[in-house]
């Protein structure tokens, strides 16, 4: 009887265990399951008011870019809409990767394999640069080309851009808790950095060298790192930067920081020299005063400004859209830095967050660097200004990350789903390694 008794009192115990082992399953399992609800309810719905902002600029972008280039064309022997042309199929392209990227869940992109192996094969495509596979264009090693002198070419520099984002949100995520210490937190986030801003400025590319910086510094103080740490970095990086152009400078005799600078103290001691091009750029404002010259009716564009249709369209902007056209492409930028944001803030899990403020934050610090410079604001550093600039790889990659954003829009959690929003967290963080 005694043994019976251990028996039976056995089997309760383990018929306990299981009905608890079950339950807390089936906990588990109804936790996943609203949260899955949450983003199947928002499966399909993209944020609206940010998608026609994007709309809009790239419609605005692609014509104004048509206008600055014709001339262009023309002179070049080809048909005045060539590079109009070649921009809707880059944009058409664009859209493509958009509307797939949107439909393909962001997580895709949270392991080591998919962020390591982007960001290394970006950097394999920097170094490739340095090969005979390379271009140079205006004493800058930054593309690489194929196919002859008008055959295909691509800044990989356009591809890092988003490899920094994706890389430093992952290592973020996954060292959340020890980002607080710069040993732990900050130093393996140099190393991934580094590499990069050398290879930037061997060719040199000091305006995607400060752009792959302010993003990096973005996301890491998003992230959780000490302001004091960050203003000792920043500090320190930018002692290095001024360093390297220094050496530059004097040591090899190298002109082009020194040209760009002169450029930029003495618009106009050199018009018909170094400082032409900051000169022809400050004209063409000027002379689109408060309404503009009239949509096509620029005069710069017809090869007295270079890079009319690449880095200084919106000087072509200004005089053709005046004043009035200028501060509404600079009202659209801020509203899509706005918005991208407040999606980022309601982002389901931080990973998520932390991309999309990214992603956003490449935009409107590039916009802000090309107005900065073709205004003379600051020293031209060759930015192209997002959607406006003449540019495949740049079109493609920014309308690819832009599907990116609108996925993550369309897993937004509310306020009220704050909770879930905390789950899906935790379970980042104990489960995606």
């Amino acid at each position: 009887m005694g043994n019976e008794s251990v028996k039976t009192k056995k089997s309760e115990n383990r018929n306990d265990k299981n009905e608890k082992t079950a339950s807390f399953s089936l906990r588990n399992l109804g936790t996943y399951i609203n949260m899955m609800r949450v983003r199947d309810r928002k499966k399909g719905t993209i944020d609206l008011p940010f998608f026609f902002i994007v709309c809009i600029l790239l419609v605005m972008g692609i014509i104004m870019m048509f206008s600055a280039s014709y001339a262009w064309a023309i002179s070049e022997g080809s048909p005045g809409i060539f590079y109009a042309q070649r921009q809707m199929l880059f944009a058409g392209i664009g859209i493509a990767a958009m509307f797939i990227a949107s439909k393909v869940d962001y997580h895709v992109f949270q392991n080591k394999f998919a962020a390591g192996g982007i960001y290394l094969f970006s950097l394999i495509l920097l170094v490739l640069v340095f090969t005979s596979i390379g271009r140079t264009h205006n004493e800058a090693r930054r593309w690489i080309g194929f196919g002859g002198e008008n055959g295909f070419e691509f800044q990989p520099s356009e591809i890092m851009k988003f490899a920094i984002v994706i890389l430093f949100s992952y290592l973020i995520v996954n060292n959340q808790k020890r980002i607080e210490n710069w040993k732990t937190g900050l130093v393996p986030l140099l190393f991934v950095l580094l590499p990069v801003v050398v290879l930037l400025m061997l060719q040199p590319h000091l305006s995607c060298t400060i752009l792959i910086c302010m993003i990096a510094v973005s996301l890491v103080f998003i992230g959780g790192a000490k302001v004091r740490h960050l203003a000792v970095g920043g500090i320190a990086g930018v002692a290095a930067l001024s360093l390297a152009v220094f050496y530059k400078i004097k040591v090899e005799g190298f002109t082009y920081f020194q040209n760009r600078f002169r450029s930029w103290l003495y618009p106009f001691s050199d018009t018909q020299g170094v400082t032409w091009q900051t000169d022809q750029s400050l004209i063409a404002i000027g002379s689109g005063g408060f309404f503009g010259m009239g949509l096509g009716n620029s005069r710069q564009k017809f090869q007295y400004l270079p890079e009319s249709k690449n880095d200084f369209v919106f000087s072509i902007v200004c005089e053709e859209l005046g004043f009035v056209g200028a501060v509404t492409v600079i009202l659209l930028f801020a509203f899509f830095v706005f918005r991208g944001f407040l999606i980022a803030s309601k982002a389901p899990d931080k990973f998520g967050m932390l991309v999309c403020i990214g992603l956003t934050a490449q935009v409107g610090f590039q916009a802000f660097l090309n107005i900065a410079v073709v205004s003379n604001l600051i020293p031209n550093t060759g930015i192209s200004l997002p959607f406006f600039s003449y540019g495949g790889t740049s079109l493609m990659m920014l309308l690819g990350q832009i599907g990116i954003i609108l996925n993550i829009s369309r897993q937004m959690v509310d306020d009220d789903n704050s909770e879930t929003k905390k789950s899906s967290d935790q379970r980042q963080k104990t489960g995606r390694k």
